[in-house]
């Protein structure tokens, strides 16, 4: 009997890999720039191929660590890869897939791996996981199929198979999962971030499509592997907003470069010449930081050859961002923030209808004309309507809901590139709506398996959204042709996080969401839930409020990249402090012994 079970083992336990090591009281800061050598979250990629399965010699911790990783690298080989560290007796347990089959189970580990060693020599292990998603061939993290939250499987020495007597033989492992395992931190690790770009429904502005690209595909296949991507069409969530290449595209022959300069030849059906031009418009962004020149060729017929900076110049990705104001609600009225080295911008309403106001979610159009969505008090305590006032600031006019509500979040606009009337959505008495200009709102239907929402955040580009219900985090596409808002079935994120209070985005392809993590805190998560970094594990108090500028490349990040509420005091970070009474801009000095009102609901314009 080669595995005793756990009653009978003797019960040796190691524990492995216990936690990030982020003390309470941090305020990380993560700068997503993106390089050739650098993994999610800023991780230094120091090696392009996962170990191999005699690196860790005998360590059973170092071990199961590289077994989480094997797959890593290009999808072919990932089979190969795993199967190398299975014992060979065990090694027809896993059946090999090829190509777009190849789908790997990205997996996060709860707890402190368990290693118990038995009677016969070998060593059961078992892992308390969270199941992320299924990364694809084409580089999605689709979401996930497998419901184990446990995986249990065996370790032996490899020197009983003849080998060197030593711990050089290395281990194997024994009753392997049936699937192909990654660790989240091996993801983070041996894979490349990227970002491809997806024209909208209405194909009035690109929305990004997050990637995984193996950190050891060669650095010249990149732009093969983005415009295959490309061809293959956008992520399954993504896929109500957006619009793919036509029907039956495909890549003839691969992407060649040389001398900075990158030919491109696809099979694609029409002629109309501003689809072209938007391709080529949506492969230099697709293409991140690459620099040189693009040759687009359809069916061997070449396009003008563009620069790949000038295209982006010219074709801005965020034509409406601009640099941050911060503001915050002071007894009533919307007020200024000021801090040092930061633009203060006046209050963009009259005092006539600056007043009253709980919370507010303010946006500038490309035309600069203002959008004002507020939360106001109600004809009695306890009860809100939505206002809205739109125009050249300061605007003097607003409407009201007709209805009054128990609750409501903060009002939210999704923005749009050309003049079309305003757009937003906001979440009153646990019930997602649509707002228009008018104040008007429409309930907007969503498949989830309660009804129970609390917040909303819209991303930068206008076709995606984040919605938190029954605690939970989802993101969905935005659908804005016509005069209406649809939204698609949304995808719910898994995360370390529970019992969600707030989410906005804080970049493209970035949540900030704050909940708990045994007390509360606010973590940044990955738009499709992958990666989490701890921002702060000290907040004391339930979030009731957050708000984030959105990082992108048209405007550097502020200082203070988001901003929050708990417990009514609100705060800054980067650098972490609680916004003071002093900070609030054009106030009436407070009376002698009488002590100031707390700002509340901070909030970016931009």
């Amino acid at each position: 009997m080669r595995r005793p079970s756990l009653l009978g083992a003797l019960g040796v336990v190691v524990l492995l890999g216990a936690g990030c090591g982020i003390p309470a009281g941090s305020d990380v800061r993560v700068d997503g720039k993106r390089g050739a050598v650098t993994g999610a979250g800023g991780f230094d990629v120091r090696r392009s191929e996962p170990p191999t399965r005699t690196a860790g010699g005998s360590d059973n911790e170092v071990f199961v660590r590289n077994f989480l990783s094997a797959a890593a690298g290009e999808p072919d080989r990932a089979y190969e890869r795993v199967k190398a560290f299975v014992a060979p007796e065990d090694k027809s347990r896993l059946q090999d897939k090829k190509g777009s089959e190849v789908a790997l189970n990205v997996v996060r580990l709860r707890e402190a791996a368990v290693y118990t060693l038995n009677s016969d020599s070998t060593t059961t292990v078992k892992i308390t996981v969270q199941q992320l998603g299924v990364l694809r061939a084409n580089g999605t993290l689709a979401p996930p199929v497998a419901t184990e939250t446990e995986y249990e499987f065996g370790l032996r020495s490899a020197a009983l198979d003849g080998g060197a007597n030593d711990e050089r033989a290395g281990l194997y492992v024994l009753d392997p999962p049936n699937v192909l395992l990654l660790s989240d931190v091996a993801l983070k690790q041996y894979y490349q971030e990227e970002t491809i770009y997806f024209w909208s429904s209405d194909r009035s502005r690109l929305v990004p499509d997050q990637r995984y690209r193996p950190v050891a595909v060669p650095s010249e296949r990149r732009v093969n592997e983005v415009v295959k991507w490309l061809v293959g069409g956008p992520s399954d969530w993504l896929r109500p907003g957006v619009v793919g290449l036509p029907d039956r595209t495909e890549l003839i022959n691969n992407a060649t470069g040389a001398n900075n300069r990158w030919e491109v030849n696809l099979d694609m059906s029409g002629d109309d010449q501003n689809g072209i031009d938007q391709l080529i418009t949506q492969l230099a962004w697709s293409l991140g930081d690459l620099t040189g020149e693009l040759e687009l060729k359809i069916r061997n017929n070449s396009q003008p050859v563009q620069d790949l900076n000038e295209r982006r110049n010219s074709q801005q990705l965020y034509p409406n961002a601009q640099s941050p104001q911060r503001f915050g609600v002071y007894e009533g009225a919307i007020h200024p923030l000021d801090f040092d080295g930061e633009l203060s911008g006046m209050v963009p309403l009259t005092p006539e209808v600056n007043r009253n106001i709980v919370s507010a979610g303010l946006a500038l159009t490309r035309d600069q004309r203002l959008l004002a969505g507020m939360v106001v008090n109600g004809s009695s305590g306890g009860r809100y309507r939505l206002a809205v006032g739109t125009g050249v600031a300061p605007v003097s006019v607003i409407s009201r809901s007709g209805t009054e509500y128990s609750s409501m979040s903060r009002p939210v606009w999704l923005r749009t590139v050309d003049s079309r009337a305003g757009r937003g959505l906001v979440v009153a008495d646990g019930q997602l709506y649509r707002f228009d200009e008018a104040a008007r709102m429409y309930p907007v239907p969503l498949n989830l398996p309660t009804a129970d929402v609390t917040a909303v955040a819209a991303a930068l580009d206008g076709q995606r959204v984040a919605v938190i219900a029954g605690g939970r985090l989802y993101v969905a596409a935005v659908n804005l042709d016509g005069g209406g808002v649809s939204i698609g079935p949304p995808r719910q994120l898994a995360t370390s996080l529970t019992g969600l209070t707030a989410v906005d985005w804080g970049r493209e392809d970035r949540l900030v969401v704050a909940g708990s993590a045994g007390q509360q805190a606010i973590y940044e998560i990955s738009v499709d839930g992958a990666v989490e970094t701890p921002l702060r594990t000290d907040v004391g108090a339930k979030v009731n409020h957050l708000t984030a500028y959105p990082t992108n490349r048209v405007v550097r990040v502020p200082s203070g990249a988001y901003m929050y509420e708990a417990n009514g005091v609100a705060y800054r970070s980067s650098p972490f402090e609680r916004i003071e009474p002093d900070r609030v801009r054009d106030i009436a000095p407070v009376p002698a012994g009488v002590r100031p009102s707390n700002p509340s609901a901070p909030f970016f314009l931009y």
